[in-house]
């Protein structure tokens, strides 16, 4: 059996809340590509909502992870209208303390998550 191609992106410890990051992933899970970043895009602008929320910072990262994929399978010469998203997961990431120069912030556990987005031809 050969291996499929495939064009996959990671990014860790971003700064984002996790809860929010997996309420993301469940709606893009199995979309195609084209319509999977109109959906975050239109999040991010305000135009389109999940829940009745944005999850802006989230979808902005998650699109930037989408699209570091998808330039992936561009060098890997595959189709672009057959790409779909196969593996889309969140993990929690670390977490830290913030320092104590910050004084209205000071001790406050700050948020990071692991995003990894994988990209098949269908």
């Amino acid at each position: 059996m050969a291996k499929k191609k495939t064009g996959s992106a990671k990014f860790e410890n971003a700064r984002i809340s996790l809860k929010s990051s997996r309420i993301i992933c469940k709606a893009l899970q199995g979309k195609k590509v084209d319509k999977a970043k109109a959906m975050l895009q239109g999040m991010v602008d305000g135009k389109r909502d999940l829940n009745g929320k944005y999850y802006t910072n989230a979808s902005k990262k998650i699109l930037e992870v989408l699209k570091n994929a998808e330039a992936n399978a561009k060098a890997k010469t595959m189709n672009d209208e057959k790409l779909f998203i196969s593996v889309v997961k969140t993990d929690k990431g670390r977490t830290f303390v913030r320092p104590r120069s910050r004084s209205g912030r000071r001790g406050e556990k700050a948020k990071m998550t692991h995003l990894e987005i994988i990209l098949e031809e269908r």
